[in-house]
């Protein structure tokens, strides 16, 4: 008989701090449901085999490094008939144990929500504008190339809901990639995120399918977490290609 769980949740692994890691995944494991954490492991080398044996958590080594929407994507066959919410979790986040089921508990009251996330902090406390109107071209230039922000500063502020009151819940058109809980027959029918994304913008996309679906993304500050936020495309040459070519991908399957 297959084991049915209240939340499976994915962490795709591949260049992590530790300790961040370590403390994203007790943030989980103290969850008080019936739950189950799959560790997806991209690097070749299996780096993070055997570190973490506790009960409830799998292991799944892909042996290279396929990306963060595929890797995510392994575990859809696992879930979809024994788990009834499945959150998709970056390495370096960290939560209570009331903030899972106080979100599940909203997803309850809502048949056509799909999708909910928290409010974010950073490790520091100050907030991390998580949830986003869907992007304009020139709004992703300006944030790479902050020189043009007092240029363009409206767009960008606009992007990020500044306009709005964002201690209040509210259906954001799109909710950043770091914490996504979603009713897991909901991620199954979308058939998780579109891997032709290797990294970035795959949350953008995945947030515009729930869209051609007919359902909703719920923002609800009331729930908190904490994100280090590393902008690793800000830092990294490569890491910018890929951001850049990721961009290109989303504005030619969806339009500018």
């Amino acid at each position: 008989m297959v084991e049915k769980f209240d939340i499976t949740a994915s962490i795709v692994l591949f260049n992590e701090n530790l300790e961040e890691l370590t403390s994203t995944i007790n943030s989980f494991l103290r969850v008080p449901l019936k739950k189950k954490l799959y560790l997806i492991d991209n690097t070749k080398k299996k780096l993070f085999q055997n570190i973490f044996n506790q009960d409830g958590v799998e292991y799944i080594s892909v042996g290279k490094n396929i990306g963060f929407g595929a890797g995510h994507n392994i575990v859809i066959d696992r879930i979809k008939n024994n788990s009834n919410f499945h959150l998709i979790l970056n390495p370096d986040v960290n939560f209570e144990k009331k903030v899972i089921p106080n979100l599940i508990s909203q997803l309850n009251k809502d048949e056509n929500l799909s999708m909910i996330a928290p409010k974010v902090l950073f490790p520091n406390g100050n907030h991390q504008y998580s949830c986003r109107r869907y992007p304009l071209l020139v709004e992703l230039i300006v944030r790479r190339f902050p020189i043009f922000m007092s240029l363009f500063n409206p767009t960008v502020s606009k992007g990020q809901y500044k306009d709005r009151d964002l201690t209040s819940a509210f259906y954001a058109e799109y909710l950043t990639g770091c914490f996504h809980l979603y009713k897991t027959a909901d991620f199954v029918a979308l058939k998780g995120f579109d891997e032709r994304y290797f990294l970035y913008m795959e949350d953008v996309d995945i947030c515009r399918k729930i869209d051609l679906i007919g359902k909703k993304k719920l923002y609800y500050p009331e729930e908190v977490i904490h994100h280090v936020l590393k902008q690793g495309s800000a830092k990294d040459l490569k890491l910018f290609m890929r951001h850049t070519s990721s961009a290109i991908k989303y504005f030619l399957k969806w339009g500018l």
